[in-house]
């Protein structure tokens, strides 16, 4: 029994766990198959971050389960939802076989031996295992590829369970990046996206102070490496020497994924968050100033408990202030064992569903303002694909799998991965069209 099969769910710092074990499977010898009907073993890289990302993972569990009727032997749960929910993954879905939880990625082959054997396994080792290098398997396309530069979180927000999930935050050693980074220049990667769910602490456990400026210099250095991108910078940790760095670094994509989650001070205080609605929008116009063109992504979480009208009209005024280029906008999720589960004045669905549709029409609007700025500007746009005869693709201003695309036609047989120039010719709510120029 060696052929495997690899579901992942939820974000890219998942994806990069994903393919750790695919990685690790290869190595001891198992087939890696992409159908899951031909899989002999199953395994679901789970989220368990939100209500929904939950529901995602249970009802893909129950699908990948009906394989069970064909050459399927075994049902692996990995990830946030085997960590936070193994009791209750045992008790409701007898289907699964093997509980991964998120410090035990690296047992997957131990834990299907057993299973194999025993029937059943379980491995939920230390959540705050030193983050290292594993031999990674790449699923994403030939020319990006993901790299983790750090691991759990230490900010404690009180409506997020990553702490107890992911365990403290960790930083991965700079050379270990670094090696990476150039093996996958040497393979053809021509965009980095680092993942953390807190970059912009990266280093301080490890070294003292931040460390994030000095570590995209040396990925920057890097020949072979076209585009530098970074994600989830918190907005009090970016400080000058980031700023800096963003400003003269050419590699670097002017792209900086924010996530603010409210903009009224009272609301912020008891998320948890350490920044203050001023401070926020000082560091989005210091940007903007200093790093010209740079496009700003944030996530929005709408109904917080106890959100009253004049804190949503406070949220309201600013996103229309900030004017984010790029907003993710999510209703309040109450999840247990967190803080914020249990303040009191919990809102309604309705309410809450309500308020993240108010916040996403003025999003739906900057966006469109912003793609109108953008008509008869050329960009530099890396090609990703072909559909409805037309090319799509990304500038340094739309990151993968999150943001909106460029479409574009094109006289030349284009490839994935190939860099071209394109103008701006026309524009929706999101997606940009143009068309192919010479350099």
């Amino acid at each position: 029994m060696n052929k495997i099969g690899f579901v992942s769910l939820g974000c890219s710092k998942n994806l990069v766990d994903t393919e750790n074990m695919i990685g690790i499977m290869a190595r001891e010898g198992y087939t890696v198959v992409s159908d899951p009907a031909d899989a002999e073993i199953i395994v679901v890289n789970t989220c368990g971050f939100i209500d929904s990302a939950k529901e995602e993972a249970i009802a893909t569990l129950l699908e990948m389960a009906e394989y069970k009727e064909g050459n399927c032997k075994l049902l692996v749960c990995a990830g946030c939802l085997a960590q936070r929910y193994s009791e209750d993954i045992k008790r409701e879905l007898p289907e699964v076989d093997v509980i991964l939880g998120t410090g035990s990625y690296k047992d997957i082959a131990v834990a299907v031996k057993e299973a194999l054997e025993k029937g059943k396994s379980e491995y939920l080792d230390d959540i705050n295992f030193e983050i290292g290098e594993e031999e990674r398997v790449r699923t994403t396309p030939d020319y990006m590829a993901y790299i983790k530069i750090g691991e759990g979180c230490d900010n404690f927000c009180t409506y997020c369970a990553i702490p107890s999930i992911r365990g403290k935050y960790r930083s991965r050693k700079m050379e270990s990046i670094v090696a990476e980074a150039e093996q996958m220049a040497q393979e053809g990667v021509k965009e980095i996206i680092l993942v953390a769910q807190d970059t912009t602490r990266y280093g301080m456990d490890l070294y003292g102070e931040k460390k994030l400026p000095e570590l995209l210099k040396k990925l920057c250095a890097i020949e072979k490496i076209k585009w530098v991108r970074v994600h989830y910078c918190y907005p009090e940790a970016i400080d000058d020497a980031l700023i800096e760095t963003f400003a003269n670094e050419e590699k670097l994509v002017k792209y900086l994924d924010i996530p603010v989650q409210h903009g009224c001070d009272s609301v912020l205080k008891r998320m948890g968050r350490k920044t203050t609605r001023a401070q926020i929008l000082d560091r989005v116009k210091l940007l903007r100033a200093k790093v010209p063109g740079i496009t700003l992504r944030t996530s929005i979480i709408a109904g917080f408990p106890g959100e009253t009208e004049e804190e949503f009209e406070s949220l309201i005024d600013f996103v229309k202030e900030a004017k984010f280029d790029r907003m993710g906008v999510f209703a309040y999720s109450k999840e247990e064992g967190t803080p914020a589960a249990i303040l009191p004045n919990q809102l309604d669905d309705e309410v809450k569903d309500a308020r993240r549709d108010a916040v996403m029409e003025i999003a739906k609007e900057i966006s469109r303002e912003r793609n109108e700025g953008m008509l008869g500007k050329v960009l530099e746009v890396v090609v990703e694909g072909f559909e409805d005869n037309l090319y799509f693709g990304r500038s340094g201003g739309e990151s993968c799998d999150v943001d909106p695309k460029i479409y574009f036609g094109s006289l030349d047989e284009l490839n994935e991965g190939d860099f071209i120039k394109i103008k701006i010719v026309n524009f929706d709510e999101y997606d940009l069209y143009g068309e192919q120029v010479e350099d």
